[in-house]
Formats: structure tokens, sequence, C-alpha cells
């Protein structure tokens, strides 16, 4: 494993990587981009635990559990600007429209650090596939030729399909990534309030086994 800063607060903390290289293609692996679903959170530093003990995929994985790492400090959705990060990437739809404080765009496109070191990454890394958590309503939101995990995820949740989340994103990773730069992106929605104990329970163990998929 190695320990490496992905990005920058607003406020210029530190954002920490763990990078796990076995060979094979890149995958990255996010958790809090809004710092209000800890059930993402959650799931991340689980993850981060079973790599840290045994990673046996032939993949560069690179897990970033708390992206919006002011977020997650002030249980906010937005970063310590007050602005949505999901909302924020450089998109083709990017509005600057705020239509409410809790899904501020931003002064502009791609004003925040922490989306700066992002966009950099995948500039840089072109990962084969994006796997982002969050929670909301229980949906496997994919954007791009992700279907093969999603599938896996969906047997062993029985969470639903689906390439429309339900409602406008400008500015979001799945467009931004998934369908603008061909980059396979799964939002991954675990039921908001779930207990940790059923997040371990379930949706860790289906992470896991549905990242089999991307070494073939």
């Amino acid at each position: 494993m190695k320990t490496s800063i992905f990005t920058y607060t607003s406020k210029g903390l530190p954002v920490p990587a763990y990078e796990f290289h076995n060979g094979g293609p890149e995958v990255l692996i996010l958790g809090g981009v809004h710092g209000d679903e800890v059930e993402g959170v959650i799931a991340a530093q689980e993850l981060l635990k079973h790599f840290m003990t045994a990673n046996p995929y032939k993949l560069n994985i690179t897990l970033v559990p708390q992206f919006n790492l002011e977020g997650v400090i002030f249980k906010t959705r937005g970063n310590g600007n007050g602005v949505d990060l999901n909302r924020n990437l450089p998109t083709k739809d990017w509005s600057p429209e705020v239509k409410t404080p809790r899904y501020h765009p931003g002064p502009f496109a791609g004003s925040e650090n922490e989306n700066k070191g992002l966009i950099d990454y995948l500039e840089k890394k072109a990962p084969i596939f994006v796997l982002s958590l969050h929670s909301w309503h229980p949906i496997l939101n994919v954007n791009g030729d992700c279907h093969k995990v999603a599938a896996i995820l969906a047997e062993h949740t029985g969470y639903k399909i689906d390439d429309d989340i339900g409602y406008p994103t400008p500015g979001c990773l799945g467009t931004f990534s998934g369908l603008e730069r061909h980059l396979p992106t799964l939002t991954y929605e675990i039921e908001r309030g779930l207990s940790a104990e059923k997040i371990i329970e379930i949706h860790v163990p289906a992470i896991l086994e549905s990242l089999k998929a991307l070494e073939t």
C-alpha cells in the first residue's frame, strides 16, 4: 500500500488516498463526496481495511475514503466553501444557477480544490472504472459501460440499475467522467440511514465481489 495526497480541501487540508498496486488497470473508489452521506464513508473505510489485509485483485486501486474531507468533518453536503462538489465539475451541462444552497454549483465550473485534484487524477490515470459511494434511495446509477459490475452489485443487493438518477445533475461526476470522457462511472446510492453493520454485511462484500469483473 502507498499513501498519497489525492488533493487538498478548500481550506488547504490534505485529502489522503490509499493506492494498492497489483498490476492491471486503474480503478478509482471515492467515498464522502457529500460529507453528510456517512454510509458511503463507512463502506469506503471498510474497503480500506479489506485491501490492507488482503488485496487479491489484479488491479491498481486508488481509494479515497473521504474525498470531501471538510464536509465529512462538518457533516455537510458541501465542502468548506458550501459548494456541492458533485455539481461543480466542468461538464457541458454545468450551470451557475443556485437552485438551493444545498446544491450550490460554485462560482465557476471546477472552482473547488477537491475537484481540481480529481480532474488531474482522471486526466493522468484514465481509470477503467470509477465507483462513487453515496447514500439516498437504493439505486446503482451507471454512466458508461459498467453494467457487468452493476449486475453483480444488483445480484448481491437487490438494487435496481438505472442510467438516469431521476433528476437533473449538472456538473456531476457521472457526466464528467462516465459520459463525456468514457471512463465508466457507477454512482452507488446506499440506502440512507442503513446501519454500519448492514453496510459491512451487505454492501462491502458486494463491492469486493464486483471488482473481480474488472480483471477480465
